[in-house]
């Protein structure tokens, strides 16, 4: 009975362990302190202190901003950076995450600029904003891939991508760059 009741204890440590885990590793980024400053002002309660918080917390931020100590971003911008970034292993990314739904983090839709065949016989394909991505499996396209042609890479299984020609089955690919 002591023996069930030692293993017990053993696995809900762990569940204790892995959850603390599991918890710091969806923690949002906290925010910039110079913001936080300023945010901090609205719990001030007399409005002449609260204004002079207001203008000094300001102050810092347009200085962190001036000297490239702060940089701010809007959602749209945000988002161009997490297309540029799809398919790279970037774990400190995630900040670029917040406020988004997962399911518009999971494919991109891309334009072909150009693309060949390596010497294995798998395709390189160049994307119009620089991208490269080769294939890794061994399945044929119907047709070359061409300039402008539009397609979808998606997140798939164990971490691999997915291509997506227009009007083609899906190759596997790896972002290279």
């Amino acid at each position: 009975m002591r023996a069930k009741g030692i293993e017990f204890a053993k696995v809900c440590g762990l569940a204790v362990i892995f959850s603390a885990f599991a918890a710091q590793a969806v923690e949002s980024p906290k925010r910039a302190p110079v913001m936080q400053e300023v945010l901090d002002c609205r719990a001030v309660a007399d409005n002449t202190q609260r204004l002079a918080c207001f203008d000094k917390a300001v102050g810092t931020l347009a200085q962190a901003d001036q000297t490239g100590d702060l940089i701010t971003i809007d959602r749209e911008q945000r988002r161009t950076v997490r297309r540029q970034a799809f398919g790279l292993s970037l774990p400190s990314l995630s900040m670029f995450d917040r406020g988004e739904k997962v399911e518009e983090n999971d494919h991109i839709a891309v334009t072909v600029s150009h693309a060949e065949r390596n010497n294995a016989g798998k395709w390189v394909v160049v994307l119009d904003d620089g991208a490269v991505w080769r294939q890794i499996d061994s399945e044929p396209l119907d047709a070359s891939p061409k300039a402008g042609q539009k397609a979808v890479i998606r997140r798939a299984a164990l971490g691999s991508f997915m291509l997506k020609l227009a009007g083609e089955s899906s190759i596997r690919v790896h972002r290279d760059n």
